[in-house]
């Protein structure tokens, strides 16, 4: 089975499609069908296999379609105007921040973000009937948001989360604690407003080494006596033991350091 990566939007998901085309280089340009519609997208990774797929590669994009999906592209950028003006006259508390046409346009898919559930039913009805297609509502979460319109992150680079990442891992608080980071909300959050993806990726390293080391608080034995954990360093394997009111530094086994 010859199976490749495919993306429908610039920042969206990779998704997997079964390809009876022998010759497929990355970048090519094709025409995808699932059991509903047809949809435009850019190969951009290959896989040696996949247990499920839902989609098809149909054919590589020719002159003629690039034209019309340039058409779908510049129609579903007017569509949100319309639908923001919908969402104001039906008094909704949602904010529209994407809409793509299918290229077979069988298909408008608006995605939003709301603080709550939102009643869209009669807006649904209202852009059916403006559109003259099957209309599809997503809400998508404040993570999700930043993925699909970008951005720079506090690092400086492309946001991880609208270049390469296809899912979103979870991260905890505990991750910063565990690099030793600054718990101030503008240092280990992203633009998104949540906490970092980049927390989660080193962890496992982190979590490690951290392991090795004495809980801060903890009663231990040196050479200069029992004392008190004061401070950990675990970049450097060191720690600090408060010791009759003198503090001493040492030093976890070279073992524990690997």
């Amino acid at each position: 089975m010859n199976v490749v990566g495919v993306k429908f939007e610039t920042n969206g998901r990779v998704i997997y499609c079964n390809n009876n085309i022998i010759e497929l280089p990355v970048g090519s340009d094709v025409i995808v069908s699932n059991d509903k519609c047809l949809l435009y997208g850019k190969v951009v990774s290959f896989v040696e296999s996949c247990d499920k797929f839902d989609y098809v590669v149909q054919r590589i994009a020719t002159e003629q379609d690039k034209k019309i999906q340039l058409k779908n592209e510049t129609d579903s950028i007017k569509a949100i105007g319309v639908c923001r003006n919908f969402i104001e006259k039906n008094k909704l508390e949602m904010r529209i921040i994407n809409a793509n046409y299918t290229f077979d346009r069988c298909q408008l898919i608006f995605k939003f973000v709301s603080d709550g559930r939102v009643d869209f039913r009669q807006l649904a009805r209202d852009l059916g009937a403006y559109f003259k297609t099957r209309i599809e509502l997503r809400q998508v979460g404040i993570r999700d948001k930043a993925k699909i319109l970008g951005g720079i992150g506090p690092c400086g680079r492309f946001l991880c989360c609208s270049t390469y990442l296809n899912n979103f891992d979870s991260v905890s608080i505990n991750m910063a604690k565990n690099q030793m980071l600054s718990l101030n909300p503008s240092k280990i959050n992203g633009v998104c407003g949540r906490l970092l993806c980049c927390l989660n990726y080193e962890d496992e390293s982190y979590s490690y080494l951290k392991s090795k080391m004495p809980a801060v608080g903890s009663l231990v034995t040196t050479n200069n006596g029992m004392g008190r954990v004061v401070s950990i360093d675990i970049f450097t394997g060191k720690y600090k033991v408060l010791i009759d009111d003198t503090i001493y530094d040492e030093e976890v086994k070279d073992d524990c350091k690997k």
